[in-house]
């Protein structure tokens, strides 16, 4: 009983230290200085209303979630089949593929930033929108290959072969029969890639060019001139959407009753 107490302190104490910054954010949007301090004095709304009056947040942030959406959408489309493959065959070299594709979650960010800068800006010399959606499309396909192995690998092949077995061919039965069984780690892997996507800033930084900026990017060049509350108001509005996006994705795709 001790040792129960102790940990769900420490659970706590854990919960507190990742919860509290967020709140000092919170609280600090409200603030009527021209400058983020915290505790505030006095409680105003006009850092929410300034967040829609600068045009660049505005235009980064539908950048950001077009980018995010395509680079997210491809990723599943090249994962899901790539992580059955790894889980459904075992041939020569499989663990040095795998390992292969989930090196950009290892590497510190930065390094795959300049890396992508030098293959797709220096080498390849591809336009920067082109260019920013393959860097995001490559740095959000571990995590769909890595959350979508996991669900395939507790899967039963064997309800698998058995559709074949009753007239279905492989296609089929990997629409029919693995996908709907899969279908959580899918979406949950899905939302991983899309909000790290979203987030990034080291690729979005060396990807980034005139008039094409993700809003991680802006974000970090206004802060660098501007240290007013509009960022912290910003930032909740962006855990405000992502508290919704999770809320309706639970509820109309039934993520709740998945498992």
């Amino acid at each position: 009983m001790r040792k129960q107490k102790g940990l769900a302190l420490f659970a706590l104490l854990v919960f507190l230290f990742l919860f509290f910054p967020l709140l000092i954010i919170v609280v600090t949007s409200f603030g009527e200085n021209p400058t983020i301090q915290f505790p505030i004095q006095g409680f105003t709304l006009d850092w929410y209303a300034n967040v829609f009056r600068i045009s660049g947040f505005i235009n980064s942030f539908w950048l950001s979630l077009r980018v995010s959406l395509l680079a997210t959408i491809l990723a599943l489309v090249i994962g899901v089949p790539a992580a059955y493959g790894l889980s459904r065959y075992n041939f020569k070299g499989r663990t040095v593929l795998k390992g292969f594709f989930l090196s950009p979650t290892i590497i510190p960010g930065v390094v795959v930033g300049f890396s992508l800068f030098q293959f797709i800006v220096i080498k390849l010399q591809l336009p920067i929108f082109q260019g920013l959606l393959l860097g995001h499309f490559l740095i959000s396909l571990p995590y769909i290959i890595r959350v979508v192995g996991s669900s395939l690998e507790q899967l039963d092949f064997s309800i698998e072969e058995a559709a074949w077995t009753l007239g279905s061919t492989r296609l089929t039965a990997f629409f029919k029969v693995v996908l709907p069984n899969i279908s959580s780690g899918i979406f949950a892997s899905f939302m991983l890639a899309f909000i790290n996507s979203f987030n990034n800033i080291p690729v979005s930084q060396f990807l980034s060019g005139p008039g094409i900026t993700a809003l991680p990017t802006n974000l970090m060049s206004y802060i660098e001139y501007n240290y007013d509350p509009t960022v912290s108001a910003l930032s909740v509005l962006l855990m405000l959407g992502t508290i919704l996006m999770m809320f309706l994705i639970e509820k109309t795709l039934g993520l709740a009753s998945i498992s």
